[in-house]
């Protein structure tokens, strides 16, 4: 009887063997990590795009809004309350800076979450560490029995 991958049950694999298998699973590894990287990187770009069109939104309502709106605030304070045209009209103002304001602080939380996001950063971390690991790892140096270079002569072709 024999195990999957062609050597006797209860039989240790040889270093190749488990270095080939280390190698492999280092391998993918990092590219797990590359993709964790990926992933993480691009939920930051959208915070950060979300908080642009916040911004942008604040610059929109500013810029467009306020010539319409400050004569139809102006002009219905005036008739509401009776004051001077030029206090509503400041009054009106006062309006618009307000929403524009309430907008780029929704702006300001979003810029913050993805500039305190250090996904990539760990990611990068991770992955020095595993090129370290794989790195320093090396078969032993002694000389294989002659069954197992014929072996490992067969898992490097195959591979």
């Amino acid at each position: 009887m024999s195990a999957p991958d062609g050597r006797p049950v209860g039989a240790e694999p040889s270093i190749g063997r488990l270095f080939a298998s280390a190698t492999t699973e280092m391998s993918a590894l990092v590219h797990d990590e590359i993709a964790l990287a990926k992933a993480q990187l691009k939920r930051d770009v959208k915070r950060g795009a979300a908080s642009g069109g916040a911004f942008s939104g604040a610059g929109a309502v500013l810029v467009f809004s306020l010539p319409m709106l400050n004569f139809a605030l102006a002009y219905g304070i005036r008739t509401w309350s009776h004051w001077n045209l030029a206090v509503c009209f400041l009054l009106s103002f006062a309006a618009n800076v307000l929403v524009a304001g309430v907008l780029a602080l929704i702006g300001v939380v979003f810029a913050k979450k993805a500039k305190k996001s250090k996904g990539p950063q760990k990611v990068a971390a991770s992955v020095k560490q595993s090129a370290g690991v794989l790195q320093n790892a090396k078969p032993h140096p002694r000389e294989l029995p002659v069954a197992d270079r014929a072996h490992q002569a067969v898992a490097r072709s195959s591979s």
